[in-house]
């Protein structure tokens, strides 16, 4: 969503890079940059005049001029106050002291209310909570349908007690969810309340009353983050009507620029609380607003991008694949299948790679790359026996011919994923033999870092000490660093920085205080 803002002002920081001083004119030309890329977002203009105010200032201040690198700095500042136009801190949802926790969610109709009720229960239910769907919304055609249709999805009770489509009492129907929920010792009920086309006088009455019917602990309300300047008015007007707690994005893996989840923060005083990512049950995140800032400026989101991981990947394949790693068993293709289904469970590969530092410039390749390939590679392996995923090496001609009828696809595919193994199975013998992952800073690999590794030793061996003492004191760090870590595989990482950790910088700072003035100017330099 946020791509075009995010283009725009990594460009602009680029023109900064290089430049030991920033002068009034650069600062003021930054500004005005960053003031298009927001408009063009379609950020309210009272929130994108706030924001360049404050930059400007802060760019023209001591921290800029007196810092090291002016450039890096404004990122900085940019980076601080995206964070606080989009809330500052991370807020989470407010569980009621006794159970059950009500949870009443409005919004405009095709807001996307009914399927994120079903993604907000789902996201609880992972979270160890036991929740239950109330489906209030009796105005709109097979409204109460969809919500039990997504129930099922989310593998969460719906009480849908009335039809829908006209009939029923939608403030019975969430009371009588309520006290379902106590009798049934439900923690969480989430209630679906009906929407319309526009703001009405009608539509605010009902929510007003099923407001005082259930006493809700969070009134959320659903926004379309594709509708730009609208949602912020639509979040104004439902917050005077019926006092909202949150707000919640949906949407947000749409293609709009952006605007409403820059400019509604701001312009209502209420927090974003989650963001819809996509068509999943299990496409909701928390919103954080530092990482979406970090999004936003290209430096990635490894956080998440970790959080995703550790829900995808099974805890007791990860020790099996260790165990077999530590006893010298060999790397087979249902091993390799088993990783490649757990990194399909994180997602689509495109939001993945998104997620990390600096990837803004490779986008035309990442958006090229299909997910379906996962789906072809499983389907090649699964047309396999037993014995050739075990042993790669009895796969001839006539064998991979068959195997690509099996699995619809061309012989040479199948040649190439035999390749890509082989690879992974040499990084694999590689990790176990002390070698570490090639190309890995510490990890070993490769012609350069085998030599380094044997000058390293060599040098803990009885080498001349230097007679600088800057470089003697990192001589001694290195030695017991490289003595470690040589055969230690993985492990060389943990035994490198506890060789680090003898680091003596006390002793340093008092042999160079010793040295002459123009020996430290050398040193400096």
């Amino acid at each position: 969503m946020f791509a075009s803002l995010s283009d725009r002002l990594t460009a602009t920081f680029k023109n900064l890079r290089g430049k030991g001083r920033l002068s009034e004119a650069d600062v003021d030309a930054t500004v005005r940059e960053i003031r298009t890329a927001l408009l063009e977002a379609d950020v309210a203009l009272p929130v994108v005049r706030e924001f360049t105010a404050r930059v400007k200032e802060r760019a023209l201040g001591a921290e800029v001029s007196k810092a090291l690198n002016p450039a890096q700095q404004i990122v900085k500042i940019v980076h601080e106050e995206l964070v606080a136009i989009l809330g500052g801190e991370t807020r989470r949802l407010r569980l009621a002291k006794t159970p059950p926790t009500v949870i009443l969610l409005a919004g405009l109709q095709g807001a996307g209310k009914t399927t994120l009720a079903g993604k907000l229960a789902r996201h609880l239910k992972d979270g160890g909570h036991a929740p239950l769907l109330v489906a209030a919304d009796l105005q709109r055609p097979n409204a109460v349908d969809q919500l039990t249709v997504v129930g099922e999805r989310a593998g969460v009770p719906v009480h849908a007690p009335e039809p829908g489509n006209g009939v029923g009492d939608p403030v019975a129907v969430a009371r009588s969810g309520v006290e379902l929920a106590r009798t049934k010792l439900y923690d969480v009920v989430i209630v679906d309340t009906a929407g319309r086309l526009a703001i009405d006088a009608e539509l605010m009455d009902q929510l007003r009353q099923v407001k005082a019917a259930v006493q809700p602990d969070e009134t959320l309300l659903v926004v379309d983050a594709m509708i730009g300047q609208d949602a912020v008015q639509t979040a104004v007007a439902f917050d005077e009507a019926v006092s909202i707690d949150g707000v919640v994005l949906s949407k947000l893996d749409g293609d709009a620029r952006g605007g409403a989840a820059l400019s509604v923060v701001t312009v209502t005083g209420k927090p974003i609380l989650f963001a819809s990512v996509g068509e999943k049950v299990t496409d909701l995140e928390t919103f954080h607003p530092d990482r979406m800032a970090s999004r936003i400026l290209d430096m990635g989101d490894v956080l998440t991008l970790i959080e995703q991981a550790e829900k995808a990947f099974d805890a007791e394949q990860a020790a099996r694949m260790a165990d077999k790693v530590a006893k010298g068993d060999d790397f087979t293709l249902e091993d390799f299948l088993e990783q490649m289904q757990s990194l399909k469970k994180m997602g689509s590969l495109t939001k993945m790679l998104g997620m990390l530092p600096g990837m803004g410039e490779m986008k035309a390749q990442i958006e090229a790359i299909d997910d379906r390939d996962l789906d072809r590679v499983a389907a090649i392996i699964h047309s396999m026996t037993p014995a050739e995923r075990a042993d790669h090496s009895i796969l001839n001609g006539s064998r991979r011919a068959r195997i690509a009828r099996g699995a619809g696809v061309q012989v040479s595919e199948v040649n190439q994923l035999v390749e890509r193994f082989v690879e992974a199975q040499k990084m694999m013998r590689q990790m176990r033999a002390g070698g570490g992952m090639p190309g890995m800073p510490g990890m070993g690999g490769g012609k350069r870092a085998k030599a380094k590794q044997k000058a390293q030793v060599k040098q803990g061996k009885g080498a001349k000490r230097s007679g600088n003492p800057a470089k003697r004191a990192q001589q001694q760090t290195e030695r017991p660093a490289a003595a470690a870590g040589t055969g230690a595989g993985l492990g060389g990482l943990g035994a490198g920085a506890a060789g680090l950790s003898g680091f003596d910088a006390a002793t340093l700072e008092q042999q160079l205080g010793e040295l002459p003035p123009e020996f430290k100017g050398l040193l400096d330099k």
